[in-house]
């Protein structure tokens, strides 16, 4: 048997059923995010998957390298030679979503009723296997793919500020380099994605004033001002969704996503935290919709003091490009799909820079991402196999 055959293919062919193992195997190498850790969580982090990436792909030949880009936790960079110099780069989040929620063992991999169970079995170790199972698959039949793909493992996609896909721009903004194309992997249902909304994340800190909670009037309560705050950005979620002059992206959403505060249940409490989400239509700007939610939370919270931050230091506007493009097209050919845009975001968002053209495409769908039972069906990853194929002959 081949190394092509031994990582998933039978017979030469990658097969649903041979790319399912391959999927499995990789569902049962906990990569959870570092943001999302808890005691079921494993192995915390992306390293051993990353490792194992590493491993697959130079067993098929690829020139494989690990760029950490923060520390234990490395991007993954395959190189596999083409019969032509035109790059195409496939990104794939090594890293999932937390399992505290998840019912039995989120690790299983169990492959039954024609589906791949476990955490990251759709959200998105499936186009690791589906495109390591192809390249095996080409590799046992002694072709190459028609250009040199660039297969990218990265990390902290699902919290952290998609660090690991800005560690790769950074890399090929410091060497000078870009790229005709880059797939992103992500659940669509082997849609062709050309657009999402971007978006950029508020912390906030409340500072009130204790006293005791028999002489409320001598304090700030931190928590009322949380609430104004709250009932402040509901009113301006309202405010979005009454638009009626918006993009295709439709219109920018904003809610406050946590909060916490109080020290005890006799004390007026003086400091509260919150995070509040804000998403980035096309034709919005993050950096004037971060400076107008900072006004607004700021006169909410009076009396009280706000400090407001970005969150990770950063936000992103929309990832938008005409559906047009030679990429989009093809993979909607390919693909038997109409192009569309989602309404989740992706490391599309840092690859403006870089890539001439983008497209987010992946087996199985954005519904069975982050639940408590998480899979993919098998024929899902045929579907994706199939576009593969064509793509890397193209």
């Amino acid at each position: 048997m081949s190394d092509g055959e031994a990582i998933g293919t039978i017979n030469g062919t990658a097969t649903g059923h041979s790319i399912a193992e391959l999927l499995s195997e990789m569902v049962r190498i906990p990569s959870v995010n570092p943001l999302h850790h808890g005691p079921r969580s494993g192995t915390v982090a992306e390293a051993d998957m990353a490792n194992w990436v590493a491993e697959r792909a130079a067993a098929l030949g690829a020139e494989v390298e690990l760029d950490e880009i923060e520390p234990g936790r490395p991007n993954v960079y395959a190189r596999f030679t083409g019969r032509t110099e035109r790059m195409l780069a496939i990104d794939v989040h090594l890293d999932t979503v937390g399992v505290e929620h998840m019912e039995g063992d989120p690790f299983e991999g169990r492959i039954s009723e024609g589906r791949v169970w476990g955490r990251g079995s759709v959200d998105t170790k499936a186009t690791m296997a589906v495109v390591l199972a192809v390249l095996a698959e080409m590799t046992a039949a002694g072709q190459q793919p028609m250009c040199t793909v660039e297969l990218v493992g990265t990390i902290s996609e699902e919290g952290g500020g998609l660090a690991g896909a800005g560690g790769y721009r950074d890399r090929l903004l410091e060497r000078g380099e870009s790229r005709e194309q880059i797939v992103v992997a992500e659940p669509t249902m082997c849609v062709p994605v050309y657009g999402h909304k971007g978006g950029l994340g508020l912390e906030v800190e409340v500072e009130g004033r204790a006293a005791h909670s028999s002489k409320p009037h001598l304090g700030i309560n931190a928590l009322s001002a949380g609430a104004r705050i709250i009932a402040a950005i509901d009113a301006e979620q309202e405010r979005l969704a009454s638009q009626r002059d918006v993009g295709v992206l439709g219109a920018g959403t904003v809610s406050v996503n946590e909060m916490g505060g109080g020290r005890a249940r006799n004390i007026i409490p003086d400091h509260c935290e919150m995070y509040i989400g804000r998403r980035i239509a096309d034709g919005e700007d993050y950096q004037e919709e971060f400076a107008r939610l900072t006004d607004l939370v700021r006169a909410a919270a009076l009396p009280a003091r706000v400090k407001v931050q970005l969150a990770n230091g950063l936000g992103e506007n929309a990832f938008f490009q005409a559906p047009g493009s030679d990429l989009v097209t093809a993979m909607a050919e390919m693909s038997g799909h109409s192009p569309a845009v989602a309404d989740f975001g992706t490391n599309a968002l840092r690859y403006g820079e870089v890539a001439d053209q983008i497209v987010v495409f992946g087996p199985g769908s954005i519904d069975q991402a982050h639940q408590a039972i998480e899979w993919v069906e098998i024929a899902e990853l045929e579907r994706a196999a199939d576009v593969y194929r064509q793509l890397l002959a193209r």
